[in-house]
């Protein structure tokens, strides 16, 4: 076969086909490169094109797969760089420690990432991209769903697994039979002329459906359990108790649809906090119970009830969860001022530095103190406390194991104001300098590490503070989540789909049972795998089995063997790529191997 290109000349120039057979070929190449170009003008897009255009990119699978990766790498800085709404004191640690860095996470949400406006436009982007996936692909699972099988192809041969034999049941019988045990394994069968097609598999796009719509259903959770969702932290001494009410917080975050009013009422109280820990080995240290021992009631005039909250072990009460999340101590103090009346009596929560053997630091708050003459004289102490102190030769101050084997706390006094007056809100673990004055003693800062038991004086007899004893505190977390059981069902929806795309296989059978020229009734089977057809041929083999009963081979006749079932199982439809298996040569009624082999398509 031959293909002749012709280049048009101009009109009017002298030239004629048998003219250009003896012209140089060099003069044809610049009459082509001379052509007229002409010039191609490109439809623009208006508003709607636009729109379509970018309807199409956003609910491509591309883009959705982009959205979500950008979903998750987002979600990396909420979960490496604090977060206002669970820990704000790390927070402003964070900015006054790194205040360049600090100005500019905080201007682009760092430190409240999963409620800023880049992550929730990356998060309302693959929830529509979502939609925009699943509704078109649902009606076309629909439309394929309630699509009738094809019927049997003229050359079944060419299907990717086949096999015949012949048998002497009547071809209404065989096909009555296979139509049945089609049907028993779940096939939609039907009757088509001299065949029967069925096919199985549909739940296959079922389930990539299914895990799709589990996206939208956790998205949806998570959406549910930011905007209503209520978290705060309460830090709870030994014998002190907790009620469900805003005020009771030391610190509240919730969510933009979240009613104060609404919050349920219950409460606990700490009787008991254990904490053990190894005591020798090389894991001296580690610990091993972290319990809070407690009795909590739900609604007004409930009845308590004992319970026990370990780490990983939550209190659920009332939709919401109480957690363990810390522990530490709290040196319980006596203070008196100038005149010798006692104006602060109690335990302060001194908070851990060192999360092994908890060496920790804190203050004491006295605002209602008076000098001699009984002027105001504000005290402020601050605090280095050791759960277990080393001894004056071990070298350092740390504590040397985190349960109270040897307590000691060492103080710092100070004089003048607080500035709890001024209306500006102060953290009750530290001292606002401006205002005190260190109380000095031949020209040194005062100073005294107490055992329990013991008193430090004050210079001038402003006063003194005496260390009582210790008291365990423990933090804890009441958290309220309401989308938490939604997106469980969608994390368990999502993981049916995926085993169902992956383990379903969709797949065609046909079998046909047709009368030859010699009366003898010919039985063909053939199988297409709509995606993954590895199981087809051994399939088709059982189904051939299965059918044999009602469809027995026929008898041999004259000198020509007795024929087994003739299978064959190619891999593919190709027929470089085929494996056969036979049992013993068969004069079927058609071609098993040697036709030509083309790919089967929904038409046949």
């Amino acid at each position: 076969m031959s293909t002749t290109t012709n280049s048009s000349s101009s009109p009017g120039d002298g030239s004629s086909g048998s003219g250009d057979a003896g012209t140089d070929p060099g003069a044809t190449g610049h009459r082509s490169s001379a052509a007229r170009k002409e010039d191609v003008s490109l439809p623009t897009l208006g508003p709607v094109g636009w729109a379509r255009w970018f309807w199409r990119q956003l609910t491509s699978m591309r883009v959705a797969l982009m959205l979500l990766f950008l979903l998750s790498l987002g979600a990396v800085p909420g979960s490496l760089i604090p977060q206002a709404s669970t820990d704000p004191v790390k927070v402003d640690e964070f900015k006054t420690a790194h205040a360049t860095l600090g100005e500019i996470y905080d201007k682009l949400g760092m430190f409240h990432v999963y409620s800023s406006v880049w992550f929730s436009a990356v998060y309302l982007l693959l929830f529509v991209s979502l939609i925009g996936c699943i509704v078109p692909r649902a009606w076309q699972s629909v439309e394929h769903f309630r699509q009738r099988t094809p019927a049997a192809p003229r050359r079944m041969t060419r299907l990717p697994a086949y096999t015949t034999w012949r048998t002497e049941a009547h071809p209404d019988d065989v096909l009555a039979a296979a139509e049945r045990m089609l049907k028993r394994r779940c096939f939609r069968a039907r009757r088509a002329g001299s065949a029967v097609a069925a096919e199985k598999g549909y739940l296959r796009e079922a389930g990539n459906l299914v895990f799709h719509l589990a996206l939208v259903v956790i998205l949806v959770a998570i959406a549910v359990g930011s905007l209503g969702k209520s978290e705060g932290g309460k830090l709870i001494l030994e014998g002190d108790g907790f009620g469900n009410s805003r005020a009771q917080y030391d610190d509240f975050d919730s969510g933009a649809f979240f009613d104060t009013g609404s919050m349920k009422p219950f409460g606990f109280t700490l009787h008991k906090f254990v904490a053990a820990y190894e005591r020798s080995g090389p894991q001296k240290g580690t610990p091993r119970v972290f319990r809070a021992d407690i009795s909590y009631f739900l609604g007004a005039g409930g009845a308590e009830r004992k319970a026990s909250i370990e780490v990983n072990e939550p209190l659920d009460i009332a939709d919401s969860k109480v957690y363990l999340i810390s522990h530490g101590y709290a040196p319980t103090v006596t203070v008196k001022d100038g005149r010798g009346k006692v104006v602060y009596r109690g335990s302060v929560p001194f908070l851990p530095q060192d999360a092994k053997n908890f060496t920790s630091t804190g203050v004491v708050k006295v605002p209602g103190a008076k000098a001699k003459d009984g002027r105001p004289n504000q005290l402020g102490f601050q605090g280095f406390f050791i759960p277990t102190y080393g001894g004056t030769g071990s070298g350092t101050m740390f504590s040397q194991f985190p349960t109270l084997d040897n307590p000691r706390m060492v103080l710092t006094a100070f004089h003048g104001n607080l500035g709890l007056g001024s209306g500006l809100p102060q953290n009750v673990y530290q001292l606002k300098m401006k205002g005190l004055t260190q109380y000095k003693a031949h020209g040194r800062a005062v100073a005294q590490m107490l055992r329990p038991g013991e008193t430090m004086t004050l210079p001038a007899g402003d006063g003194s503070i005496t260390f009582d004893g210790v008291k365990p505190w423990a933090g804890f977390q009441i958290s309220h989540k309401p989308g938490n059981g939604l997106a469980l069902t969608g994390g368990l929806a999502a993981l049916f789909g995926v085993a169902g795309s992956l383990l379903i296989q969709r797949r065609r059978i046909w079998v046909r049972a047709e009368r030859g020229n010699d009366g003898v009734t010919v039985v063909e089977i053939g199988g297409l795998g709509r995606s993954d057809a590895a199981r087809i041929p051994q399939e088709l083999a059982d189904l051939a089995k299965k059918l044999a009963p009602d469809a027995p081979i026929a008898p041999a006749t004259g000198s020509r063997t007795a024929p087994a079932h003739d299978t064959d199982t190619r891999s593919g439809p190709h027929p470089g790529r085929r494996t056969e298996a036979r049992s013993r040569p068969t004069p079927g009624p058609g071609p098993t191997s040697s036709q030509d082999r083309a790919q089967p398509t929904d038409r046949m």
